[in-house]
């Protein structure tokens, strides 16, 4: 068979994603607190680009023009005065040791009293210590030998976030060198430490740690509880197992108090984790009967074309060809990304207008008035892909009159009602929430009394719908829910 070599003339269309494209749908689709770090990177990374408070549309558009005509020459040669202040660094810790050593130091002092630098100290916020940290240091204070103690070592480094212990006696017996015995040994020593029931292997351990206060009968029908009767626990069963212990149910009542009295968690309040506060982007204002929607730019650095590579550029004989090259490259990126940033506040600020625009109601009256919305209808009223919208709105919060929410939270499919009318899907989650609120602990609606009960509200919803919400916000069951008064 012969091999020959052809020529193909073939049209095709592609879609082509420039460097400046991807540039600006990474924007739209960032947070606020994203960025703010990929600003100060590109701060970092593009000598042209820089802080100022001029950063209009009007400087914009000049710097635009700038652009345009590199290379051009200006006439005459103006001297350059670049007039920015720098801040000037302040180590806040350095400030405190020289305080600290002027106030104790006699020949330094001056006058000042000991009794500052001592209210110094005491507002210095002290570092939380984590539950490896705590046992640690009674594991230094107990009475174990050295060997004893790098066995302890290794144990509490194999406790998790709750304080359970995640490896095996005989993984630890291994790693530290010692034997299983041992290693049992050291554990039981460990597991007297505070908090009660640290280092437990499993739920069971953990509780019966924790009873040593309690003696007598009371404390030997709480153990057959945990440890025979867990399931039927969970499930508030009370009378099944007061039948299987052949006890009153008063007696298994006031067991199942104390059980509840304990801390299936003995780590949780050393746990070191800060919470993390929403910023929102937007903030929604009601000026006389109208909604303002205001950018959240505090903090957000206004980013201009630095002055000075300008004036290079304009003196053609300032500088060789491949720094021109250089610094028109980083210009026309400069620029670029400040038409992005501005691209993505102002496609923010049309979105929320245009969903203030279709749940007025919701604004005006809060979530029982929310609506069905998809973004197809907001991508519609602002002339803009459905692809774009949900960029903009993927982990953005706006502050409103009822609170903070996700912009996602806005767009929720619809649950039919009786008379042909939709409800929101957050609306009808919300008429779940408030019906659990309000029902008797003792006697807690199920999933098909919630049912009957939104019929009463207009709303046609199924059972396992109304699971699926209720299990969405982590609602438990109504035998779980169920308490003992």
């Amino acid at each position: 068979m012969a091999v020959e070599i052809k020529q193909n003339l073939k049209l095709t269309q592609q879609l082509v994603m420039t460097p400046q494209l991807q540039q600006a749908i990474k924007l739209l689709q960032l947070s606020r607190l994203e960025l703010l770090e990929l600003i100060r990177e590109e701060l970092k990374e593009n000598p042209v680009l820089e802080e100022g408070a001029d950063s209009s549309p009007q400087k914009m558009d000049q710097e635009t023009q700038i652009t345009e005509e590199l290379g051009t020459s200006r006439e005459g040669n103006e001297d350059f005065k670049d007039e920015k202040s720098k801040d000037i660094d302040f180590d806040w810790r350095d400030y405190l040791y020289q305080e600290a050593r002027i106030s104790w130091d006699p020949l330094l002092r001056g006058g000042r009293e000991k009794d500052e630098i001592i209210q110094l100290i005491e507002r210095s916020p002290d570092k939380k210590r984590g539950l490896g940290d705590h046992l640690l240091e009674q594991l230094a204070l107990s009475k174990l030998n050295l060997e004893e103690k790098r066995c302890g070592e290794l144990i509490i480094g194999n406790l998790d976030e709750n304080g359970y212990l995640t490896a095996s006696l005989e993984e630890v017996a291994l790693q530290s060198g010692v034997n299983v015995d041992k290693a049992e040994k050291v554990l039981k020593e460990i597991q007297k430490f505070d908090p009660p029931g640290v280092a437990a292997r499993d739920l069971k351990e953990c509780l019966m740690l924790q009873l040593s206060h309690i003696k007598g009968k009371e404390k030997a029908l709480i153990e057959k509880i945990i440890t025979d009767h867990m399931k039927n626990l969970s499930l508030k069963k009370y009378n099944r197992i007061a039948k299987a212990l052949n006890v009153d149910r008063e007696e298994i009542i006031k067991a199942v108090k104390i059980i509840h009295s304990l801390e299936p968690k003995p780590g949780r309040r050393f746990n070191l984790e800060q919470p993390q506060y929403i910023n929102p982007d937007l903030f929604v204002y009601k000026v006389d009967d109208e909604y303002v929607v205001v950018l959240n730019e505090d903090g957000m650095p206004k980013l201009h074309i630095n002055s000075f590579y300008q004036q290079i550029l304009a003196d053609t004989n300032s500088v060789s060809e491949e720094s021109k090259e250089y610094i028109q490259n980083k210009l026309r990126s400069a620029v670029w990304f400040i038409k992005s940033i501005y691209h993505r506040q102002n496609t923010l600020r049309n979105v929320m207008y245009s969903i203030i625009k279709f749940q007025r109601e919701f604004f005006d009256k809060g979530i029982s008035y929310l609506k069905p919305l998809v973004l197809r209808e907001v991508a519609e009223d602002i002339n803009m892909h459905e692809s774009t919208v949900s960029r903009v709105t993927n982990n953005k919060y706006v502050h409103t009159p009822h609170g903070i929410f996700e912009l996602k939270f806005f767009f929720s499919s619809s649950i039919n009602s009786l008379d042909g009318k939709n409800f929101a899907s957050e609306t009808v989650k919300d008429m779940i929430r408030k019906i659990i609120a309000e029902e008797d602990p003792r006697s807690p609606y199920s999933d098909e009394e919630i049912v009957k009960i939104l019929r009463t509200k207009n709303v046609n919803i199924a059972r396992r719908t109304v699971t699926k919400y209720r299990e969405s916000m982590s609602i438990l069951a109504s035998n779980k829910r169920k308490k003992v008064l």
